[in-house]
């Protein structure tokens, strides 16, 4: 550590990297592999550390964003060149201006004798972000920068964020202009320098191959072990899997997931398919060239084809945003791995309109905005998850997580897509307040102007289609991680029966669903929950106590 702490001292403001090459104990880290962590210290090198290999990172030590652990060199020895040389455990980590939304992948660099700079990266800006657009620059080429100022607004899946300058410098130059589409977090987005006179320098400087998409992760290669096994005089693939049958006992052949699944489903031996891939694996194409010789239809659920347009339709092909791409993804993975089940139940309403009313009354002599029926649900919500507290939970493999708080993520439609701001600690507001944040967060919604606090952190979600839309009932998707969120109806009037034998009279019903992951919610808790919240909606007095 002495090594290390050295350079940190002598790095706050570095101005020449060759004088730091020069230094005598300076030092390199280096990661190799996942599975182990090898440390190499060796004098005349720079500080660096990085997930995917390593770039110099002298200044990333001292940001104030940065923070550290401890490390245990008693494992390292010299070997015989004098270079130390040990095992770093797992549990050490280092994260590099982790704060909220501002989280930099930067570093500087002496490649191709260049001078010092820093590599800006595409900033992770939400936990499910894995790429993002840049909607414009606020900065341009040459523009002197400093701590806290705006760079660029990044469009996320969530919202449209503004990414600040972290330190003092020059932008030097813009990879990737404005309206930049699909860049993959950690992608080189810009470059900074501390000198001005640096700045022409960089005016072709374009990032290499390996900094271009660092989070890139290729589809794995078939076996190739297994193929150069085959005898040398064996016939070509083609020849191979042309033939049914053809294939000696014991040979294997090889096919993609797809191929193999496309196959079973049209009970197709794979063997009478001739492969074209790489060494004769058998590929999704394939199959469906066979499949169409023998005059099979492809099974809807089969690999995309081509949608070609008949000549007397007219249409209009609509580009996906970042935010419907990220929704479409979250909510198939919900379906796909949270067992749903749904509750639901009828709640009468007459008593929850009528208190509505009197604090309206209130809030128009007060100055403060109206209350909806959509704000009483979320108090009634938040009250319920209090009472029933497994239901605001979530799984995982090792545990169930309850939380100890009550944050409510509330369902707003827009232009771009579905967004979910959170209304935090909802069972300990009012409904003046509650009603307030819940028009706020929509009108930013509407204003694509939503910040990662604004939607984060939600433990249980509600989506409301009955007010807006008249939608008498639905079943909602779950809201990853969440284990439940309800699905609000419209409420319409119904005959029921009076006090005596012959009398009849009118109520309003509201239909509400309970979406349950079933890991988390049994049915009795569900139907607990529910009750729970059937009573506060049908005596709504009690939520103010």
């Amino acid at each position: 550590m002495t090594y290390a702490y050295h350079v940190i001292n002598h790095s706050r403001k570095l101005r020449n990297v060759a004088a730091l090459l020069r230094q005598e104990h300076s030092a390199s880290i280096r990661w190799f592999s996942n599975s182990t962590r090898t440390l190499v210290c060796r004098n005349e090198d720079t500080v660096g550390i990085h997930q995917h290999g390593y770039v110099s990172a002298q200044r990333q030590f001292v940001s104030r964003h940065a923070t550290y652990s401890t490390m245990s060199l008693s494992t390292f020895k010299k070997n015989e060149c004098g270079v130390m040389v040990g095992k770093m455990d797992r549990s050490i980590s280092f994260s590099l201006l982790n704060r909220s939304h501002k989280h930099l992948s930067r570093g500087y660099s002496s490649d191709s004798g260049l001078p010092p700079h820093q590599e800006i990266g595409m900033p992770s800006l939400s936990p499910t972000m894995t790429e993002g657009n840049i909607a414009r620059w606020l900065k341009k080429e040459g523009e002197k920068v400093t701590p806290g100022e705006v760079l660029c607004e990044v469009e996320t899946d969530k919202a449209t964020v503004e990414m600040e300058c972290m330190e003092e410098g020059y932008l030097a130059k813009i990879i990737k202009g404005d309206g930049s589409k699909e860049i993959k977090v950690g992608e080189v987005i810009a470059i900074t320098v501390e000198e001005e006179e640096d700045i022409e320098k960089f005016k072709d400087y374009t990032p290499s191959a390996s900094d271009a998409k660092p989070v890139a992760t290729p589809e794995p290669a078939p076996p190739k072990p297994e193929v150069a096994q085959e005898p040398p005089s064996a016939p070509a693939p083609e020849s191979k899997v042309s033939e049914p049958g053809s294939a000696p006992a014991g040979d294997r052949i090889f096919a993609s997931p797809l191929a193999r699944k496309l196959a079973e489903d049209n009970n197709v031996k794979i063997s009478s398919i001739k492969g074209t891939g790489p060494d004769g694996l058998i590929v999704k194409a394939d199959v469906e060239d066979y499949l169409a010789s023998r005059g099979k239809e492809v099974p809807a659920g089969a690999p995309k084809t081509k949608v070609g347009a008949a000549p007397d339709l007219d249409y209009t092909d609509i580009p996906h945003s970042q935010i419907r791409k990220i929704t479409a993804s979250r909510l198939l993975f919900s379906k796909q791995t949270i067992p749903h089940y749904y509750l639901t139940v009828d709640t009468c309403v007459d008593r929850l309109m009528e208190l509505r009313s009197q604090l309206n009354q209130l809030q128009e002599s007060s100055g403060g905005k109206r209350i909806s029926v959509n704000d009483l649900v979320i108090k009634a919500a938040a009250l319920a998850l209090r009472k029933v507290p497994q239901c605001n939970s979530s799984w995982t493999d090792d545990y169930i997580r309850q939380y100890h708080n009550v944050n409510i993520n509330v369902a707003v439609q827009t232009d771009n897509g579905l967004y979910v701001p959170v209304i935090r600690d909802a069972d300990k507001k009012g409904l003046s307040k509650i009603s307030e944040e819940v028009k706020n967060l929509a009108q930013k919604a509407k204003d694509n102007s939503l910040k990662p606090e604004d939607y984060e952190g939600g433990t249980f979600t509600v989506s409301n289609l009955g007010g807006p839309f008249g939608v008498k009932q639905f079943c909602a998707i779950i809201n990853p991680p969440q284990a439940g969120i309800l699905a609000v109806g419209s409420a319409e009037k119904k005959v029921v029966p009076g006090a005596g034998s012959d009398q009849y009279k009118f109520a309003s019903f509201m239909s509400v669903t309970l979406s349950c992951d079933h890991r988390v919610i049994d049915g009795a808790i569900g139907a607990e929950w529910l009750k729970a919240f059937k009573g506060y909606i049908e005596n709504p007095e009690s939520m103010l106590l």
